[in-house]
């Protein structure tokens, strides 16, 4: 997938987010969703598209100075009442994120979870995890996006 502006990296996070909530009720838990690709790629602003879906109504800025954010989800369908924004960009280890209680995290099955630099606590995500890259396009807004198959 290519964009050619934040607002169409936003809307294309909006429809994958709709999509895991209706899918989601049919046995299809999504938990933690891996987001790769080099500073400045569209990673949080993939995240702030694909948390307004979920009925997040106030800015979503990166938590890098702060590793997490938790959002709070209004009734959904699928039943998530959180949301967690990780940015890893300052994690060296899968042993510091475990230290923020990762795993009470991981194991709420109301929570979904968007990772940011997820590469550096790879070992540690469920099998089930989706990743999706990003990457520079040719011209300066172009971004390229792919969900990572199977």
């Amino acid at each position: 997938m290519k964009t050619s502006s934040k607002i169409q990296t936003q809307r294309f996070a909006e429809k994958l987010a709709k999509k895991i909530l209706r899918t989601t009720p049919y046995g299809l838990r999504v938990k933690v969703i891996a987001l790769q690709g080099d500073l400045g790629t569209g990673k949080t602003t993939f995240t702030q598209g694909f948390l307004k879906a979920l009925g997040v109504n106030h800015y979503v800025a990166s938590p890098t100075f702060l590793i997490m954010r938790k959002y709070e989800l209004p009734r959904n369908k699928a039943d998530y009442h959180h949301a967690f924004h990780f940015d890893l960009y300052r994690i060296h280890s899968s042993k510091e994120l475990l230290d923020l209680g990762f795993k009470k995290i991981i194991s709420d099955p109301h929570a979904i979870i968007l990772i940011e630099w997820p590469e550096r606590v790879e070992k540690i995500l469920p099998k089930d995890t989706i990743w999706i890259s990003f990457e520079h396009g040719k011209k300066e807004s172009e971004r390229i996006i792919e969900i990572a198959s199977d």
